[in-house]
């Protein structure tokens, strides 16, 4: 009704404006807990034999109720026409003083339904000297009930607690007219208003008469809200009138005070919903109408978007998704049972846990260093569901103190203050007491990398594959991958590769899983893995590729075969040899791997096809030769090459 007289712009004729006759003050009521207001009527010299008028019998069966009596309808009348639920209790069954508390512990209560209650110490219920006598703002009580011999009665109006009556509610599974109303918040001025409706009913038809009123309230005043008349504007992004602004606000209900661009804001005692300044904004701006703002784009500041790093990140899991590679998220909660699950040694970085001040779990109460145990147990857990072959990777930060430094649960902290910008010694100290928070990316595989069909054999996922992925990370993000023979936990010692960049800067590891691990978590043996430091990575992303002048003159091609010990990488063995051929050297690539009784126990026959070429000039046969031995000498002296004829 109040929508539409703001929409209609006429006027609104408020049923609930009667106002409570003068008559002699009563202790009749009383408040512990539960509620901030109670109103108790005595009337007495009602005549039980009273019938309610066919209008208002007539308006409760249109509403959907039954009439009953005259006590009860005049009641539901009033709570329909108001919104403000009422009980009429009989007074000849009650003792003393009507109060609202919280349930005794054992206490019980026969309700109007005829179904005895075990309450709750948490129950808001009302109470006479003899005990509880209904349960507040859900049903009265059977003890005290109206009937046909009912001459003198006790009319409650309360504001209770909406939230004790919803959890009680659903406690005894008991939803009636008036919790609903109770539990979705009531109008604290109405109760004196509905009592004064109610009263006047029950005096005109019944032929009581009004004895006293008992009132306790306790209510606190509603604060003003201090709201710049300019907001609504700012929010809708439209010039909103400030005349409009107050016009809309005291069309609601509001007592809006001052004339400055700051005004003092009261809501009305029926909206309980504005609270601060945003829900004031919403009542202008809906009152000036959705359909009056219009439709804009919003404008994006230049520079703004992607940074480059997020694009390389993005682009890195793209590739990785591209070509078969499944992303995953792990929780980032680890143990330290989990790092030695992955061997990890004691003195190893990675044992430097920024432990949780509250921990999900007391088995994993650190924040992960390494990627690995979350992405293992994804694995273990797809397995268990059937899925055999996998390549999952995640995209994640890590956290560990540096070097000789922890900061335990529960430890001194710095904590600027709120009121003011911190000064710098304070965000000196903050950026000192922070971990080190590192992105990094794990990649495991294991089962089937090519599966066996029509077109012939599979082929298992193995070591070469991993660090095939390491590649295809770097070689998204235009960075340059060394690979050399390397030792870290959890990898075999055997089988594992370090991954450095051009600088020598190490940025990962890549190879097989070791047995024990595999054996420990239960996962495939030879199951392969790969981590590397993300940020390492995109940091050495160079954001403008110089391709290489194309020479028009012709290149000449050597081929060598040295025989070294096993021991040697042919990635250390190669560069040795293209840092020793110098600048005419345009390509080299490791083509042929030997092992054999023709050359010797513990060795390797490595063969490379080198390619000189000359940006300015043919190469001659003696240029093409003389770069070509310093190569094979380099390898001689640097690992015991021998060339092998």
């Amino acid at each position: 009704a109040r929508e539409l007289s703001i929409a209609y712009a006429s006027t609104f004729t408020d049923p609930a404006s009667a106002s409570l006759p003068t008559v002699t003050a009563g202790d009749r009521a009383g408040i512990d807990d539960g509620a901030d207001r109670i109103i108790i009527s005595e009337l007495a010299g009602f005549n039980p034999a009273a019938v309610s008028p066919d209008w208002l019998q007539l308006r409760l069966r249109l509403l959907g109720m039954r009439p009953i009596s005259l006590a009860v309808d005049v009641t539901n009348y009033v709570m329909l026409l108001t919104g403000q639920p009422l009980h009429a209790f009989d007074s000849a069954k009650v003792s003393g003083a009507l109060r609202v508390r919280r349930a005794h512990q054992g206490e019980t209560l026969t309700t109007l339904d005829d179904v005895e209650r075990q309450l709750d110490t948490d129950d808001v219920v009302i109470a006479d000297d003899s005990g509880a006598v209904a349960l507040a703002g859900t049903m009265g009580g059977a003890s005290t009930e109206v009937d046909g011999t009912t001459t003198g009665i006790l009319l409650e109006a309360a504001h209770f607690d909406s939230v004790a009556i919803a959890r009680q509610s659903r406690r005894h599974k008991l939803s009636s007219e008036a919790s609903k109303r109770f539990e979705r918040g009531t109008d604290p001025q109405l109760p004196a208003a509905a009592a004064a409706v109610a009263i006047a009913l029950l005096v005109e038809h019944g032929g009581a008469t009004l004895v006293s009123v008992s009132e306790v309230d306790q209510r606190t005043a509603t604060a003003a809200i201090a709201f710049d008349l300019q907001r609504p504007t700012r929010t809708a992004g439209i010039e909103i009138a400030d005349a409009f602004v107050i016009d809309a606000l005291t069309s609601v209900g509001c007592i809006v005070e001052g004339s400055q661009a700051v005004v003092a804001v009261t809501p009305p005692s029926w909206r309980p919903d504005l609270t601060d300044p945003a829900d004031l904004d919403e009542e202008v701006i809906r009152l000036f109408g959705y359909d009056n703002v219009p439709s804009r784009l919003p404008r994006l500041p230049s520079g703004r978007g992607l940074t480059a790093a997020q694009r390389i990140r993005r682009t890195i899991a793209q590739t990785l998704a591209n070509s078969g590679h499944i992303e995953v998220l792990a929780y980032p909660f680890v143990g330290t049972s989990e790092l030695d699950d992955l061997l990890v040694p004691a003195d190893d970085e990675r044992r430097q846990l920024v432990e949780l001040a509250n921990p999900i779990s007391d088995e994993q109460s650190y924040m992960r260093t390494t990627m690995l145990p979350g992405l293992l147990q994804i694995l273990k857990r797809n397995l268990g569901r059937g899925n055999d072959d996998n390549m999952l990777f995640e995209v994640g930060a890590t956290y560990r103190w540096p070097a000789g430094h922890h900061l335990a649960r529960g430890a001194d902290v710095v904590r600027p203050s709120v009121t003011s910008r911190p000064s710098a010694d304070e965000q000196s100290a903050l950026q000192a007491s922070l971990p080190i928070q590192q992105r990094h990316l794990a990649i495991v595989m294991t089962g089937q990398r090519e599966r066996s069909g029509w077109w012939g054999k599979g082929r298992a996922a193995t070591w070469e594959d991993a660090i095939q992925s390491a590649r295809m990370v770097t070689q998204a993000a235009k960075v340059d991958l060394v690979i050399s023979a390397g030792q870290q936990a959890p990898w075999h010692p055997g089988r594992c590769a370090q991954l450095s960049l051009a600088d020598g800067t190490v940025v990962g590891f890549a190879g097989e899983l070791h047995p024990r691990v595999c054996e420990t978590l239960g996962i495939p043996a030879r199951t392969c893995a790969v981590e590397l430091d993300l940020d390492a990575v995109v940091s050495a992303h160079v954001a403008i590729t110089r391709a290489p002048a194309v020479s028009g003159f012709p290149v000449a091609k050597e081929d060598i075969a040295l025989v070294v010990d096993d021991a040697v990488s042919s990635t250390v063995l190669e560069n040795t040899l293209r840092e020793a051929a110098g600048p005419l050297l345009e390509s080299i690539r490791l083509f042929d791997v030997y092992r054999g009784p023709q050359i010797g126990a513990d060795k390797q026959s490595l063969a490379f096809a080198l390619r000189f070429r000359a940006s300015d000039r043919t190469l001659s046969d003696g240029e093409v030769a003389q770069a070509r031995q310093a190569a094979v000498e380099a390898a001689a002296s640097a690992h015991g090459a021998v060339l092998r004829s």
